[in-house]
């Protein structure tokens, strides 16, 4: 399995909408509600996308030519880290994650935060990454983790 990290391009916006959605649907709903899956799911349109390949530094993983994850970095906030269930557990994540890093350590970002779902807490704890505080949106809890990227 090669896979290959490169920046978002906005043709992708379709199928990185598809892997947020098949995720959210087979992965997270394990953890959260119909109810919260469904709001989480309309954040994640191909045209609300598009509007953040614009917004933010947005990466996607591929395999061949089929788009298999996506990860951004919104400043110093990591967002947006979703791979396709059938190729979960095989270290793109992991990868897109490198991506992330490396793009931060270039800017020189002292810290990473990413506010983790409840289901990928533990993907990011293997990461370095440690648990400050709990956020929550109605029912939806949300872990804030942060990293600090020190030489």
């Amino acid at each position: 399995m090669e896979c290959t990290i490169r920046p978002a391009l906005d043709d992708d916006a379709d199928d990185i909408s598809a892997v947020i959605v098949r995720a959210l649907r087979e992965t997270n709903a394990k953890d959260y509600t119909d109810e919260i899956i469904e709001r989480v799911e309309r954040s994640f349109s191909p045209g609300a996308v598009l509007e953040l390949i614009g917004r933010r530094t947005v990466f996607v993983a591929t395999i061949g030519d089929r788009l298999v994850g996506t990860a951004s970095l919104d400043g110093s906030v990591v967002r947006t880290v979703f791979v396709a269930p059938d190729v979960q557990t095989r270290g793109i994540g992991k990868l897109l994650m490198a991506e992330i890093e490396r793009t931060a350590r270039e800017r020189k970002i002292a810290a990473l935060t990413v506010p983790s779902s409840v289901t990928a807490e533990a993907f990011y704890v293997k990461l370095g990454f440690n648990a400050v505080r709990d956020s929550y949106h109605g029912h939806e809890r949300t872990i804030i983790m942060e990293r600090l990227l020190t030489e």
